[in-house]
């Protein structure tokens, strides 16, 4: 009926739809069975992925200190955005070079490895900017010190691609594409990555395997070889 009605219905606007009806028939003790609801597909977009020297030009852009480690941390240890928010300073274990990260998606825990790099740039935040119980505070309509908003996180991404020139679209998440690509290509197997990105199904990892260059040769276009003599 909503295709009819709607000469395009947007994806959302039907997706919303179909979830509205569901949820009345649980309202209802309805079964969902009784009437066939229309299946929602996913696109099946590859991730957005940044070359190395993208990535240093966007780690550069940014002319405050914690904007920097926020980047920096999302691309060095393949944070999501809420992940980076909630960091807390108890999170932090300079001596071993390990981050905490607590209650990831699927309220699941992990640990990931803080470089040398990274690990002096936390040291010197710190020392520096003294934030208080998270690493990265924001502020409440109090002036109390809370976690950095996820859109203050967003916004950092974004001034820092304005400011970079890269022309890619460029979020928070997709440094962690670029940091889950890159390790691949480094040759960081695949369940070792699933792991140090929290991921619950290998199968959400494995996307990866679709835009790493990797494998036995490395891909070429044939019209390399068109002009060969």
């Amino acid at each position: 009926f909503l295709k009819r009605k709607h000469h395009t219905p947007s994806d959302s606007f039907f997706k919303h739809t179909v979830y509205g009806l569901r949820y009345l028939f649980r309202i209802f003790d309805r079964k969902e069975s009784s009437v066939i609801l229309p299946s929602i597909e996913r696109p099946k977009k590859l991730p957005v992925v940044l070359s190395q020297q993208e990535v240093r030009e966007l780690l550069k852009a940014p002319k405050l200190l914690k904007h920097r480690l926020i980047l920096a941390l999302l691309y060095g240890c393949g944070l999501r955005n809420f992940e980076c928010c909630k960091l807390k300073i108890s999170d932090i274990d300079l001596d071993r070079k390990m981050l905490h990260i607590r209650e990831g998606k699927g309220r699941k825990d992990r640990y990931v490895p803080l470089c040398d790099l990274l690990a002096r740039g936390i040291k010197t935040y710190l020392e520096v900017e003294r934030p208080v119980d998270y690493l990265f505070n924001g502020k409440n309509s109090a002036g109390k010190p809370v976690p950095l908003s996820a859109r203050g996180v967003q916004w950092a991404a974004r001034e820092a691609r304005r400011a970079s020139g890269v022309q890619k679209q460029v979020t928070a998440h997709a440094l962690r594409h670029s940091y889950a690509t890159h390790l691949l290509e480094m040759g960081t197997d695949i369940f070792t990555l699933k792991e140090l990105l929290g991921h619950v199904d290998i199968n959400t990892t494995l996307v990866y395997l679709h835009v790493a260059r990797v494998g036995r040769r490395t891909p070429f276009s044939p019209l390399e070889k068109l002009y060969e003599q």
